[in-house]
């Protein structure tokens, strides 16, 4: 989700911003709604990190590869454990998803998308306990097959003193 939202901000502004996790008002405008409202504080203390500086946190930590915990709280994004918390929450609110398609429908109405780019990926995933237990496939040839690991010439030597 990172990725679409780095792409947006490059499509919205046309050229490379020098601070790609400054949150544009365009995109702004796109997250907020998105976002769930916050519950009543439990105890007093600090005012909540505005969710626009905590967007720019999350942003920040990719975009550098800074540690959480490292995010320097002079930037105004909060603490790294702020950012993270809050990513956390929008995350489990399904956030990312929503705004995924927010910028997808808008990408596609503006003619910005390239599909001759596209990239599918899967995984493979264990069957459960009770599942078919799968049989190994049967050689149609008799005889060792070729090692493709391995090479039939001598072995080769680190040394150049043997």
């Amino acid at each position: 989700m990172l990725v679409c939202l780095s792409a947006w901000m490059l499509v919205g502004v046309g050229k490379r911003q020098s601070r790609p996790w400054v949150v544009s008002d365009e995109l702004w405008s796109l997250v907020e709604p998105l976002l769930p409202q916050p519950g009543p504080k439990r105890v007093e203390g600090r005012p909540r990190v505005p969710d626009r500086q905590a967007l720019c946190g999350i942003l920040f930590v990719p975009h550098t590869g800074i540690q959480w915990e490292y995010l320097p709280q002079e930037l105004g994004f909060g603490s790294g454990m702020t950012c993270w918390r809050r990513l956390a929450a929008w995350n489990e609110a399904g956030v990312w998803d929503k705004l995924h398609l927010v910028l997808l429908r808008k990408l596609r109405s503006a003619r910005q998308l390239d599909w001759s780019r596209a990239v599918i990926d899967s995984s493979h995933v264990r069957a459960a306990r009770r599942g078919p237990k799968a049989v190994p496939a049967r050689s149609t040839v008799h005889g060792r097959a070729a090692s493709t690991t391995s090479s039939p010439t001598p072995r080769a030597s680190r040394s150049r003193c043997r």
